[in-house]
């Protein structure tokens, strides 16, 4: 029965964070062997969300479930996406959308028990055409079907992986945070006689918007660049160490506006610029049906971008007076996010592995990490000349990566330079443990930094920006908590880092110690920083978290 039950939630879960349709589904309904064919009408649903009233038809299933499940079950059902048809239409005749539409079609299934696709897809343009907007119930109420069958043996199995990797998480992580605090009793220290790198440094700065255009491939780069001031205060004269920062997709360079401000205060010149093929604009456009899609060539282009930025800056320098002798160009440094942790780690070194890429990207691969979806888009390259390091990039900072297929462990072992990997236990876009935590245990270079944020997501790091409003729709659950504080940790150990292994100041090293990290740590985004961890070790921790199925 419990198996009943979670196989039950998870097509509840996965039809409402995929808007399931439904322009005429009157039950959710599926066969168990032993019990037969069981259902739930869609009407029981909507009373429970609307009324929190659990009638003869759901009590079957509310009995065999906690409160606190119950509740999150309400929760879900009531939440409704701002979204437009256009928007949906785009985003499920896009090749990602049609590759998540494709897997959950073997899930959910019509009455013929054929694969959902084409119901689903009707199904989410019509709930956003709908005055009740997208939520679950209305969206199984636009599915072009009487039930929405769930596919029993898919639909367990799929119970079983996530149930799995879940505990496997939990069990990485709380080995790791086990780890930090043994290593941070062995290094203790006075940390509030120190300064805060929490807190804003000496330097002044201001900010300078460039638009550079890439002729030979056709790019507009937006660029922002901070340049601290100089005065008798602060005592350190031009040139400084040049930062470059890169977003994530859908984002633009307003997003990590704050730590840019941070680190110039801190004497970096740092240079944040926008990728227009993956950008906020971009997808605007996509979504108002302006624009296709963005394309594979985006996992080449976004490194080709920073290099064509630090080309045109060695010449601005040379020609612009503002500029001339303000930018150190053997002291670079890149930090990126998501599919800007991607760009920082190709400018390192890592090398694209097209043969585990295809391997990884199998038709009948059912991996349960989303990052894959957009990762197996770069198997429609063709393995290109572009060489994407950049050796004038001497470190780098990678936060919520996505790289496990595309690089791999051959691709990541090729990175040379010191590497600070962040990741976030509650990040399901780019799951910490294959996408983070185990790429970081192939990194050769010892300089290197695990820093992993308990209760953080994919979003926990990043700013508000005033030009993404509503470009991706994100529900608050999946936000994760209030996050000014993983903006702290971000700029604290973004200036530690960078000082230390850019700058060769040993004096910053103090803040790379576990200690420091335990220091500023705050619940409920409690912080944890390893050093090292070889891949024995997480082997060893993701034994433990093994479990054999329900009980």
């Amino acid at each position: 029965m419990k198996k009943i039950l979670k196989y039950l939630s998870l097509g509840l879960l996965s039809t409402f964070l995929t808007a399931t349709p439904g322009f005429g589904a009157e039950r959710i309904s599926f066969f168990y062997p032993i019990f037969g064919e069981l259902s739930l009408p869609v009407d029981s649903l909507e009373t429970f969300a609307k009324e929190g009233r659990i009638d003869d038809d759901f009590k079957f299933y509310a009995q065999r479930a906690t409160p606190e499940q119950l509740a999150q079950l309400r929760e879900l059902l009531q939440i409704r996406f701002n979204v437009t048809p256009t928007l949906v239409s785009q985003v499920t005749y896009s090749p990602v959308g049609e590759e998540v539409l494709q897997r959950l079609g073997e899930l959910l299934l019509t009455d013929s028990r054929r694969n959902g696709f084409y119901a689903l897809r009707a199904a989410l343009i019509l709930s956003a055409a709908s005055p009740d907007g997208l939520s679950l119930v209305n969206v199984l109420r636009k599915f072009p079907s009487k039930s929405v069958r769930l596919n029993y043996t898919e639909g367990v199995k799929i119970v079983d992986q996530l149930s799995q990797l879940l505990k496997t998480r939990d069990k990485v992580v709380s080995f790791i945070q086990k780890e930090a605090l043994t290593q941070s009793l062995t290094s203790q220290r006075d940390f509030s006689q120190l300064p805060d790198l929490r807190e804003p440094g000496k330097f002044r700065w201001q900010a300078t918007r460039f638009n550079l255009n890439d002729v030979t491939r056709n790019r507009l780069l937006p660029l922002d660049l901070y340049l601290p001031t100089t005065s008798q205060e602060n005592g350190t004269q031009p040139p400084f160490p040049l930062i470059v920062i890169s977003h994530g997709v859908a984002s633009d360079r307003y997003t990590f506006a704050y730590l840019a401000q941070h680190l110039a205060s801190y004497g970096f010149a740092v240079a944040v610029l926008e990728h227009p093929g993956s950008n906020a604009r971009r997808f605007q456009q996509y979504f108002a049906g302006l624009a296709e899609p963005p394309e594979p060539r985006e996992f080449l282009d976004r490194p080709l971008d920073v290099k064509f930025l630090l080309d045109e800056l060695q010449l601005m320098e040379k020609s612009d007076p503002k500029l001339k002798g303000k930018l150190n160009f053997e002291q670079i440094g890149a930090i990126g996010q998501s599919f800007g942790g991607y760009t920082v780690l190709a400018l390192a070194g890592a090398e694209i592995n097209f043969d585990q890429l295809k391997q990884n990207c199998l038709p009948d691969n059912s991996n349960l990490n989303l990052s894959l979806i957009l990762q197996c888009q770069a198997t429609q390259l063709f393995l290109e000349k572009d060489e994407l390091q950049d050796n004038r990039i001497k470190v780098i900072i990678s936060i919520n990566p996505i790289n496990s297929a595309i690089f791999g462990e051959s691709g990541i072992s090729q990175i040379k330079v010191p590497v600070m990997l962040m990741a976030g236990s509650q990040d399901i876009f780019a799951p910490p443990l294959p996408e983070q935590i185990r790429p970081f245990t192939w990194l050769p270079n010892p300089n290197k930094y695990l820093v992993l944020i308990e209760n953080a997501t994919h979003f926990s790091f990043i700013g508000e920006s005033p030009n993404e409003s509503n470009v991706l729709p994100v529900p608050t659950g999946l936000l994760g908590p209030e996050r000014t504080v993983a903006y702290s940790y971000l700029n604290a150990l973004s200036v530690a880092f960078l000082e230390a292994n850019l700058l060769n100041r040993p004096e910053s090293r103090v803040y790379l110690q576990p200690s420091y990290a335990q220091y500023i740590s705050q619940p409920p985004l409690n912080l944890s920083l390893l050093q090292s961890l070889t891949t024995e070790e997480l082997n060893q921790a993701v034994n433990r978290g093994q479990v054999t199925g329900d009980r």
